[in-house]
């Protein structure tokens, strides 16, 4: 079992580094959750994997009987998976608003400073929800 962890670890690690090295800020996105999986996955096999024994005492028993899974790389995988998940959040949220102000997802177009005055016009238009009337600029409100 722990050979097909490895398997899956180093396929991940790899995916993330082939993902990472692309133009796309999208597939750099996606490399970046496949790099926190892999972490995640390794720190799993790190912290040993026992079939069946979870660490609870038995009515009967005085102590946890031996081997038993370790809670801790459990408890720290589980973080890990909701602060991936809220950074994921945060950064679907920046690469939407990066598109839409640049129009653009290639990394190599938004290292040049100077485009950020070419922001195509559709950019500038403001977002209203539905029902609700755009402000006329000419009422003054």
């Amino acid at each position: 079992m722990e050979f097909l962890f490895a398997i899956m670890i180093g396929t991940l690690y790899g995916c993330s580094l082939y993902l990472l090295l692309r133009r796309s800020i999208v597939k750099l996105a996606i490399g970046l959750i496949l790099l926190g999986n892999g972490a995640n996955l390794l720190i799993f096999s790190a912290g040993g994997l026992v079939r069946g024994r979870p660490p609870l005492v038995p009515e009967d028993a005085t102590s946890v009987p031996v081997p038993y899974a370790d809670p801790l790389p459990q408890a720290l995988i589980l973080t890990a998976i909701v602060i991936s998940f809220g950074v994921l959040v945060f950064a679907v949220a920046l690469i939407y608003r990066t598109y839409r102000a640049l129009a653009t997802d290639d990394l190599d177009d938004l290292t040049a400073t100077d485009r950020l005055g070419e922001v195509p016009e559709a950019a500038h238009q403001p977002v209203v929800p539905v029902g609700v009337s755009a402000p006329n600029p000419q009422d003054g409100r």
